[in-house]
């Protein structure tokens, strides 16, 4: 449990902003309310360090979410399909077609949630917290489910290397997803990890290989 806080820490001031947006985007007095709302959630924070204020502001993506969410109705079929459009033009692919990096980096990066708060710079590596919100390896107990298992992820699907034509599809899809899940499912949980800028290029291949490569003890 101590473990599984140390990790939440830095991203709780991040959900309590979100999770205010959202429960104001419902009240009564429609869009002239929300806007109020907004400006003084908005006022009540301020610049500190690497953190901004621009951190609150909300794509459109967000908004449709969220107001999905406050209404229980789902998004219209043609407004989902264009902002998944969208999002999968943000997806930017490995600059040297190269996907998959070191598993054992990928781990690190899997259990740290450090970073994006007042107190880092802007140059201290940001962590993945994969394990806040999945299962990855079995020898970690520690581990949230609001995302699916990721245990023996490229071993169910068949990857018997990662780099392989026959394993292309999979490992496209899979970049894709841990850069901008939205691409695949709007309202998906996922942090945006590459398309938000929490992690770099050289940090999503790590986290390929700990969930594609063979030898990672995910797929043992």
């Amino acid at each position: 449990m101590i473990k599984f806080l140390k990790r939440s820490l830095p991203y709780f001031g991040a959900l309590i902003g979100s999770v205010t947006l959202v429960a104001c985007s419902g009240l009564p007095g429609g869009s002239d309310l929300d806007a109020i709302t907004a400006d003084v959630v908005k006022r009540s924070f301020r610049d500190e360090g690497i953190v901004k204020t621009s951190v609150l502001d909300i794509d459109e993506t967000l908004i449709a979410c969220n107001q999905a969410d406050v209404s229980g109705k789902p998004i219209d079929p043609v407004t989902e399909n264009r902002l998944a459009e969208a999002n999968l033009k943000t997806i930017k692919w490995p600059s040297d077609g190269n996907f998959v990096g070191d598993w054992r980096e990928g781990e690190k990066l899997a259990q740290s949630g450090r970073g994006l708060t007042y107190t880092d710079t802007a140059s201290t590596p940001n962590g993945g917290n994969c394990y806040n919100c999945h299962q990855i390896t079995k020898e970690e107990i520690s581990f949230g489910t609001i995302g699916p298992s990721l245990y023996n992820y490229g071993k169910i699907r068949g990857v018997k290397d990662p780099n392989s034509a026959e394993s292309r599809g999979i490992v496209q899809y899979t970049w894709g997803k841990i850069w901008n899940g939205k691409a695949y499912n709007v309202c998906s949980n996922m942090p945006r990890a590459g398309h938000k800028g929490i992690l770099g290029e050289a940090q999503v291949r790590n986290i390929m290989a700990l969930l594609l490569d063979p030898k990672s003890p995910v797929n043992q």
